[in-house]
């Protein structure tokens, strides 16, 4: 390591969550070592809040974890008019299917640093809504007349769990590869899900300039 690295205290562990192997393969070499401020786990909880819920609480039950911030991360759908595969949401907040919510930490940070790891990209904020199945039709846009911006199965349950579990920063970057004009039952599913993957593998910089700065001493 260098010198600023040696210079600084480490911060801790970090915990990146994703759902899919797909999404674990994009994120492949992330947990092959450390980032300069602490190691990181990747952690494939599989599909739907239940899974979420049942694979992060049994990680904290590791002790070299019972510390760490936690990122959930994937792909998700997008609810707001304009948004096209591989742009990327950034939550404010993660709401329960059954109501509830988790505020994030960190978000402006997050939008910056993605604003550098994957120039070009667009970068959307607002609150992420969970659901237990896949959302389409109505109900997609009954979720957008709520608040919300984008959907996934996963990331609710995740952030909602790790903080059963202990204080810690949470968030959750999500990449859009099924959106309103662009639905995954369409011809062209194929390039926007290879669009959304290679965001996907881009954005583990930004994960870990957010990791160095969330878990910083407030003054």
């Amino acid at each position: 390591m260098g010198s600023a690295s040696k210079d600084r205290a480490p911060t801790g562990p970090l915990l990146i969550a994703c759902a899919l192997g797909i999404e674990r393969l994009a994120l492949r070499g992330a947990d092959r070592g450390s980032v300069p401020d602490g190691p990181v786990t990747v952690l494939r909880t599989g599909m739907g809040p239940k899974a979420a819920e049942r694979a992060v609480t049994r990680a904290f039950g590791d002790h070299a974890l019972r510390d760490a911030a936690v990122i959930a991360t994937g792909f998700c759908a997008g609810l707001a008019p304009g948004m096209h595969p591989g742009d990327l949401v950034v939550a404010e907040e993660t709401r329960s299917p059954g109501g509830g919510s988790t505020a994030c930490v960190g978000t402006e940070l997050l939008v910056k640093a993605l604003a550098s790891a994957v120039p070009g990209r667009t970068v959307h904020t607002g609150p992420m809504t969970g659901s237990d199945h896949v959302v389409r039709g109505q109900e997609r846009a009954e979720l957008l007349a709520g608040g919300s911006i984008a959907v996934d199965m996963e990331s609710a349950a995740t952030l909602h769990s790790a903080l059963r579990s202990g204080p810690r920063p949470v968030a959750a970057v999500r990449v859009v590869v099924d959106a309103p004009e662009h639905e995954l039952v369409r011809i062209g599913t194929v390039r926007g899900g290879i669009s959304a993957f290679r965001v996907l593998r881009a954005v583990l910089p930004a994960f870990y300039e957010w990791h160095r700065s969330s878990l910083l001493p407030r003054r």
